[in-house]
């Protein structure tokens, strides 16, 4: 029997080249797939591409604050720090795809993503923010809630799922839990993201026409659109009575997703005094051998199917 021949290291670059344009196609094929979207639509001439960037400047870009965020990550880890970030805004303006850009590169032990759905009957019996609390980073964590204890001041005030009253001591506590976030050492940054109604209802209408997507569409998101000026009325009394200087709301216009994207990212590094931790080099070890080790054949049963 012959033995495979060992890579030279001339084949071990390309191979290791060809993992990392892999990898970039992770994201290319996001954008391809948003054009995709775009064509699903008989009208969609008439909603032109509202992006200013290149896609060559937006990956460029992208790339280059992906590396960032691994930085920051180490140095959250390394120093202990905590760091909650709260996304919330209107339905389909963004949201999920800067945190999918944030989190892409990163451990996910490190940073996580916390998106509850509806409360239980017991957590409605509960203290308003005790279903959050568990969910607060410790030390060397990072958090993003996709939407967060705001649902009271937004989906549950609009929808009627909550009394005025319940909304009064939302915004006396609020600012007061979060005070004590601050103080605890929890870094708390909050992103609204905002979109115009025209550019939500063509987000709105690629969806319902895309099997791909149509699971985005729930019943809430529906009515969004036939109750946006109460979304906006919510919206403004929320930002006034909760932009705190303990955590000030930070508002990204959306309705260019690449520019978001990066601009929130761009912004979000900004808001720590992170340095590159200096790691030792890594040396990969020899593989240890023993003359009498053999491997145990695995029944053709077993594998899956060669398709492809």
């Amino acid at each position: 029997m012959t033995r495979d021949r060992n890579p030279t290291r001339q084949d071990n670059a390309a191979r290791i080249r060809a993992e990392m344009l892999d990898s970039f196609d992770e994201e290319l094929e996001e954008e391809i797939d948003d054009e995709r979207l775009a064509h699903l639509l008989d009208d969609a001439s008439d909603h032109p591409e509202v992006s200013t960037l290149k896609r060559s400047v937006y990956f460029k870009e992208l790339f280059r604050l992906q590396r960032e965020l691994v930085k920051l990550q180490d140095w959250i880890q390394t120093k202990g720090e905590k760091a909650v970030i709260i996304f919330e805004g209107r339905d389909a303006a963004g949201k999920g795809g800067v945190i999918k850009r944030i989190t892409q590169r990163l451990n996910p032990r490190v940073c996580r993503v916390v998106a509850l759905p509806a409360p239980s009957e017991r957590e409605k019996g509960q203290w308003y923010f005790q279903r959050y609390t568990p969910h607060l980073p410790a030390r060397g964590e990072l958090v993003l809630f996709d939407r967060s204890w705001y649902n009271r001041a937004g989906v549950e005030r609009v929808m009627g799922f909550c009394t005025e009253d319940d909304v009064e001591e939302f915004f006396r506590s609020a600012p007061e839990f979060e005070r004590m976030l601050v103080r605890s050492g929890i870094k708390l940054i909050k992103y609204w993201f905002s979109i115009s109604d025209h550019e939500q209802h063509f987000r709105f209408e690629m969806r319902i026409h895309d099997p791909l997507k149509q699971w985005k569409l729930s019943p809430m998101d529906l009515q969004s659109r036939v109750r946006w000026e109460a979304y906006t009325k919510a919206k403004e009394s929320m930002l006034e009575h909760t932009h705190i200087p303990e955590a000030p709301w930070w508002i990204v216009e959306a309705n260019d997703k690449k520019c978001a994207r990066l601009n929130c990212i761009s912004h979000l590094l900004t808001q720590f005094p992170y340095q590159e931790v200096v790691r030792p080099e890594v040396e990969l070890p020899a593989r240890t051998h023993h003359p009498d080790y053999c491997r145990t054949p695995i029944p053709d049963e077993m594998h899956v199917p060669k398709r492809f």
